[in-house]
C-alpha cells in the first residue's frame, strides 16, 4: 500500500541577487541550489511529519544549464519514497526569468520554457514516530 506521503510536493521561488554570482558571466555556484533544495525539505518534512528533519544524503546531482543572478529560480521537492524514518525527495531546479542587461541594466524577462538547472535525488530523516 502507498503512503499518502508519496507525491507531496512543495515548490519555493527565489530571485538570485547579482551578490551571489561567483564566476565570470555573473554564475553562480551549484552550492546555491543545492542550499534552496535543503529549503524546500525542509517544509516537506514539516508538512509530511510534523518535523524539520535532517537532510541525510544526495545519491545524485546533475548540474544542467547555468544559474546566473538575476534569475528567478524555482525549486521543487517532491515525496517519492516514505520508511519508517527517511524520505527520499527528488529535487528540480528552473530557471522561470532572467535577467537581460544586454537590453537595459535592470531588464529581465519571463522564460516562455523554463530552464532545468540542477536535478537530484536526495534523503531525509525525521524523528521515529512516537520519539
Amino acid at each position: 500500500m502507498s503512503d499518502p506521503r508519496e507525491g507531496l510536493t512543495v515548490t519555493h521561488r527565489r530571485y538570485v541577487p547579482y551578490s551571489h554570482a561567483h564566476y565570470a558571466g555573473d554564475l553562480v555556484d551549484g552550492a546555491y541550489v543545492l542550499g534552496l533544495f535543503g529549503d524546500v525539505a525542509t517544509e516537506v518534512c514539516i508538512r509530511a511529519d510534523g518535523d524539520e528533519g535532517l537532510f541525510a544524503s544526495y545519491s545524485d546531482v546533475q548540474f544542467r544549464a547555468p544559474v546566473r543572478a538575476g534569475d528567478v529560480l524555482e525549486a521543487t521537492a517532491v515525496v517519492t519514497r516514505v520508511g519508517t524514518r527517511s524520505r527520499t525527495l527528488d529535487f528540480e531546479a528552473r530557471v522561470v526569468c532572467r535577467g537581460r542587461p544586454d537590453t537595459g541594466e535592470s531588464a529581465a524577462e519571463v522564460l516562455a520554457e523554463p530552464i532545468v538547472a540542477v536535478t537530484a535525488t536526495g534523503t531525509v530523516v525525521v524523528p521515529a514516530p512516537g520519539g
